[in-house]
């Protein structure tokens, strides 16, 4: 209270006017709590939405009573009105009626009804002192004037409180959004996403959260079943009491709700609901058990939101808001709140649903495109991996491959298609596919990437986004006869070669890995440019390192630090190719990559002269006897004689087609391996062709007979002529 003020004059007759209300003050005071309680019973009557509330019906009287007080004290002590403040408890109950949510109207209608009764009251004790009727009037009117100056004064504050609150509550509500915004979604983990909901909203909202998911939401499902199948699965809870309350539902566990509980009103219906709870009325679905009941009253659960978590048309599952710590209960512009924080989890949760789903889906499909079992091949020993990136750009298109070709050769690629997810998985096989029969009519390395190059191209105009197509590619094959080594690279990075342990560069315990000169050429899909072929020997039990660029890219190093990692990994690589493979990933991403890997490591194998037996064949169809007389000895040197008459009949008829057809010079070559291999070479390039011939043809036949005899078959081009060749199948023990 103001100190007191210079005593007051109203307009009075005899002026009795002043002392008649100091009267009246001091009549009431004793009847205060009576003025009080009836006031009390009116604000119960007149505002019972506001009555509901516990903290604002125990202000009320609180309020009631400083208003009572200060009244009487400026009509006995004669105060001035005009410097009067609102009592502290009407202050705490405007900035109460604020976090409510009720509208500054509502309290000055509080305001209004509460100063009509005390005048009321007030006046209906004059007539009791006086029965002066200008005098009565005199009071009357001024009862009135300082009521009404009162209430204005006061009301001021209390409105000024009541904004002040409510714009801190606003501004609680726009940080939580905010802070829903940043700290939801961070990841396109489902699980993670709930769990941040429920960090969010009980760091400033509730003081439980719990999170149910339809378990169908959780699969790899692109569209979710109907939602009557009602199993859920608790993703997520959190409370601001570690460990408390219990709820009934344990983190991952599957539950269904029944179908006249609240929450399986709001799964089907898609409309939030808010409830309250008595420690008498717990509903049967919050606590399923007797003691989660008990754990429920004792923690005084007393308010809860149900909201449905809707995404893209379909419901999602269900948030659960509880409160149990704060005193006050949930309210409309909460459930707003709510909804709008749970709008914005579902959305992020179904993202990473779908990427979920997507990155399955292209995770299987890369899986199902790349090689299941590597091919059981001479010329090399080999191992890889595939390891996908484990950010969410989701899973891209690297490959590998290992292609056996003719004459014993192996070709090793490596790629890998720009872009993520499915489109980059379906283009990655596209090109996979595309590489093997350009592999089997034996390209060399530089012109099966143009080949492929014109594949990509091809692709771009058959695809809509044609820019988002392309793609690198490094090729490689491999002689084990010459140990040579043709590499070509298509803007993709170069292998590493380490040297055998026992080689001159070698210490005993560690290789000495180079990385060759090879020409880097433009990434698939430009067109119109070269690609140039690299020439190394290997030696036999080397090691050839071909991988993707994920595995040497990394945001905290530079690549010449990678590849230092690289030829250190390489260079104490143990003897299995398995280890090796586990050692490179382990020592260039031990966090785990940022972009997909492909790895192929392949040990390389010599194949020495006494399995192979070469034969220069004279351009006379005389030397047809002599080169089956060559093939018999050699078969027979090699333990083979059971194969003699099969592979003489082969030998005759290719080294006949090459005198008839062909051109010098011819040479005839046997390769023994895995199979048995003819090889006739001539400098024509006059192509065979298998055909039916008719009953009466004197030729046309050869061929056939070939292909009937043989496993396999066919001709490779090179820049000096061709080479028919044709495999036969050995029998366990023969051969290498």
């Amino acid at each position: 209270m103001s100190a007191p003020a210079p005593e007051r004059t109203f307009w009075t007759v005899d002026g009795n006017a002043d002392a008649l209300l100091r009267d009246l003050a001091r009549e009431l005071r004793p009847r205060a709590d009576q003025l009080v309680g009836v006031m009390t019973q009116r604000f119960r009557t007149e505002f019972p939405e506001l009555s509901k509330y516990e903290e604002l019906a125990a202000l009320q009287p609180v309020t009631t009573s400083e208003y009572v007080t200060a009244i009487l004290d400026v009509l006995e002590y004669g105060f001035d009105v005009t410097e009067v403040k609102a009592p502290p408890a009407a202050i705490e109950f405007a900035r109460r009626v604020a976090e409510r949510g009720i509208s500054i109207s509502t309290l000055l209608r509080v305001y209004r009804i509460g100063h009509a009764g005390l005048l009321r009251l007030l006046q209906e004790e004059v007539p009791r002192l006086t029965s002066d009727a200008e005098l009565i009037n005199a009071v009357m009117s001024a009862l009135s004037t300082i009521g009404f100056e009162y209430v204005d004064r006061t009301s001021e504050q209390a409105v000024a409180s009541h904004q002040e609150e409510r714009d801190r509550w606003l501004q609680r509500r726009l940080i939580m959004l905010d802070e829903a915004s940043t700290r939801i979604g961070t990841t396109l983990d489902i699980t993670r996403t709930a769990q941040e909901l429920a960090e969010v909203a009980t760091d400033r909202f509730a003081d439980l959260v719990t999170v149910d998911l339809f378990d169908a939401a959780l699969s790899d499902e692109e569209v979710l079943p109907d939602t009557d199948l009602r199993v859920l699965r608790r993703v997520a809870q959190r409370s601001v009491l570690d460990g408390c309350p219990d709820s009934a539902v344990a983190t991952g566990q599957t539950h269904v709700y029944p179908e006249d509980a609240e929450p399986a009103l709001v799964l089907s219906t898609g409309q939030p609901r808010r409830h309250d709870i008595t420690t008498a009325d717990v509903p049967p679905w919050l606590a399923a058990s007797p003691d989660s009941r008990r754990t429920l009253r004792a923690f005084g659960i007393h308010s809860m939101l149900l909201i449905p978590l809707c995404a893209r048309g379909s419901t999602l599952g269900l948030a659960q808001f509880l409160r149990h710590r704060t005193a006050a209960p949930f309210d409309d512009d909460d459930l707003l709140l709510a909804q709008e924080i749970a709008s914005r989890a579902a959305v992020y949760i179904d993202n990473a649903r779908q990427y979920t789903q997507e990155r399955s889906t292209a995770l299987t499909l890369q899986r199902s495109l790349l090689p299941h079992r590597l091919p059981e091949q001479f010329a090399v020993e080999t191992a890889s991996r595939y390891l996908p990136c484990g950010s969410r750009a989701g899973v891209g298109g690297d490959w590998y491959d290992v292609i056996p070709l003719s004459g014993a050769r192996v070709a090793l690629v490596v790629g890998d298609v720009v872009g993520r997810g499915l489109h980059a998985s379906a283009t990655m096989g596209r090109l996979r596919t595309a590489v093997r029969p350009l592999a089997d009519i034996d390209l060399t390395p530089d012109e099966l990437l143009t080949h492929l190059d014109d594949v990509v191209i091809r692709l771009q105009h058959e695809e809509q986004d044609a820019d988002e197509i392309s793609a690198t590619c490094l090729y490689a094959v491999y002689d084990p006869i010459s140990r040579l080594c043709s590499v070509a690279s298509a803007g993709h990075v170069a292998p590493a070669v380490a040297t055998p342990l026992s080689a001159a560069g070698g210490t005993g315990t560690s290789r000495e890995v180079v990385f060759p000169d090879l020409p880097i050429g433009p990434p698939l899909g430009l067109g119109g440019y070269p690609f140039e072929v690299a020439h190394f020997e290997l030696q036999e039990g080397s090691l050839l390192a071909l991988y993707t660029d994920g595995l040497i890219e990394s945001r905290t190093r530079d690549v010449d630090a990678a590849l230092a990692l690289l030829r250190n990994a390489l260079a104490q690589a143990p003897a299995s190719l398995e280890e090796t493979c586990d050692g490179l990933l382990s020592a260039l991403l031990p966090a785990g990559p940022v972009d997909d890997v492909a790895v192929l490591v392949v040990r390389p194998r010599a194949l020495d002269a006494h399995h192979v037996a070469t034969m220069d064949v004279p351009s006379d169809p005389v030397a047809v006897s002599t080169a089956r007389t060559f093939t018999t000895c050699e078969l027979t040197a090699w333990g083979l004689e059971d194969l003699s008459f099969t592979t003489e009949l082969v030998v005759s008829e290719l080294v006949t087609n090459a005198i008839r057809y062909g051109a010098a010079p011819i040479q005839l070559r046997l390769i023994l391996q895995s199979t048995l291999t003819c090889e006739v070479s001539d400098t024509s390039g006059t192509a065979p062709h298998l055909r039916r011939a008719r009953t009466f043809d004197e030729g046309g036949r050869g061929l056939m007979m070939v292909a009937q005899l043989t496993e396999r078959w066919g001709t490779r081009y090179n820049r000096e002529g061709k080479v028919i060749w044709a495999e036969q199948a050995l029998t366990v023990g023969e051969g290498l």
